[in-house]
């Protein structure tokens, strides 16, 4: 689902408070011919163009890299010295312009970019070749003109994109590849976040984390929701229906005047998270029902279908993914919504399945190699007035898809000792059925189909 670039690209002047000058031709030949302390070159002074022009670096594609809290970006050094940001064709000015809108994108607190410390030229940190030239042209220069904007946060990440790479490598292209290994039949004990610290590669990524709130680490959402119970009929009717994981996306609107996300369609994928083949083909039918509805990609959803309905280590990572997409496909702050259904849990208040929307806030800045932090978000649920022909729909393609499936839920089995399977998703869908009684009929037409699939 990523986005086209723009068809005249967009040229970003602003890094932030540490943008580089652009130098006229003669000012870097006179740079490079000056000699004594009173003449030598400040720190701004050296820029892209300054090191293509004397051979240090050559223009290619693909050849510069930002590694910030985990997440990667790719860019193009061009022969004039400015940098085109692959995913979007945007065009940068200097390092610290693309890395200080990159950053921003991962964490919209942040001020400046670093840039000479934050970008890499064929995995080479910007600021050594800095340091390079000044050897070679200006030998008797203070190498703390360079160091100085050199920041151990941006070692720490680079370390971090490393071993996260390494760790996720080939796992990640699309939203339901990033379920492919879960746990549904043990227990898992949810900790607090606070318990986390820095990331360890030791440790499980099913490891459960529980919510905090935006006031708890003094932030204000920074968005409102409104999500449709048709939405939350036709996600949570997916997840009853298997004793594995499912994962749906979410289509809606974003609002950026009153700030409200509006949540309108859920589009189950009909696939095994393990099925890669069928995956792109499913996601691309799902990317032109969105077109075809005038929707956008608002969010996603998965199933933890005998777990408490809380993000693991690995859904925070793909929780921070997913909303670093979004943000980046339009070149502005989108929410991206993650909502988790947890419909067979023991631990559900009676026998409806807990369904929680969740966000992640990158960590603090000083904290880089720690985890993202899941808050709860909170959502306006708006009744529909009935079922669409949408839904019901996809209802039945749904049960058609599971019919033969080995980990089709046993719905005449029993939940709990008083109540059947067919009793429990009666129950938990019943919270979200639109008020008129003529569509209980439908349903009841579903149902029997449910029945009837063993």
């Amino acid at each position: 689902m990523g986005s086209e670039p723009p068809s005249s690209p967009q040229v970003v002047e602003d890094g932030g408070e540490e943008d580089e000058e652009e130098l006229s031709g003669g000012e870097e030949a006179d740079l490079r011919s000056s000699s004594g302390r009173g003449s030598l070159l400040t720190r701004r002074g050296i820029t892209l163009r300054v090191l293509l022009k004397d051979g240090l670096v050559e223009p290619g594609d693909g050849v510069l890299a930002i590694h910030y809290l985990g997440k990667n970006f790719v860019g193009d050094l061009l022969n004039d010295g400015k940098i085109r940001w692959v995913e979007t064709g945007q065009i940068f000015n200097s390092p610290s312009a693309w890395a200080t809108h990159c950053k921003r994108l991962v964490n919209p607190a942040k001020k400046s970019g670093c840039g000479w410390a934050s970008v890499r030229y064929r995995g080479q940190k910007l600021v050594q070749y800095k340091t390079t030239w000044l050897h070679k042209y200006q030998p008797s220069a203070d190498m703390s003109l360079v160091s100085e904007e050199d920041d151990d946060e941006d070692e720490e990440e680079g370390k971090t994109a490393v071993q996260t790479d390494e760790k996720n490598k080939n796992t990640k292209p699309g939203l339901h590849d990033v379920m492919v290994s879960r746990r549904t039949d043990r227990e898992r004990v949810p900790v607090r976040y606070c318990t986390l610290g820095t990331r360890d590669a030791a440790r499980d990524a099913h490891t459960l984390v529980e919510l905090s709130a935006f006031s708890a680490i003094n932030r204000f959402q920074p968005f409102n929701v409104a999500v449709s119970s048709n939405v939350l009929l036709l996600m949570d009717f997916h997840c009853h229906l298997t004793t594995s994981e499912v994962v749906g996306y979410l289509g809606g609107r974003w609002d950026t005047n009153t700030q409200l996300l509006t949540v309108l369609r859920a589009f189950p994928c009909r696939t095994r998270l393990a099925d890669r083949d069928s995956a792109s083909a499913v996601e691309e039918e799902i990317c032109q029902n969105l077109f075809m509805r005038g929707l956008s990609l608002v969010g996603w959803y998965h199933s933890h279908p005998r777990g408490p309905a809380l993000p693991s280590l690995q859904d925070i990572d793909s929780q921070m993914d997913h909303q670093l997409r979004l943000q980046g496909s339009n070149n502005g702050f989108q929410p991206c919504l993650g909502i988790i259904c947890g419909p067979y849990y023991h631990g559900n208040q009676g026998v409806a399945s807990t369904i929680t929307p969740f966000w992640v806030v990158p960590p603090p800045e000083q904290r880089p190699n720690d985890y993202g932090i899941p808050v709860a978000v909170e959502v306006t649920y708006v009744q529909d007035n009935f079922l669409t022909s949408d839904v019901l729909n996809e209802m039945m393609l749904l049960v058609d898809y599971y019919r033969a499936a080995p980990d089709l839920v046993q719905f005449n089995q029993y939940w709990c000792p008083d109540t059947t399977m067919m009793d429990k998703i009666k129950g938990s869908l019943s919270c979200h059925a639109p008020k008129d009684q003529a569509y209980s009929q439908i349903l009841e037409h579903i149902y029997s189909q449910l029945c009837n699939m063993h």
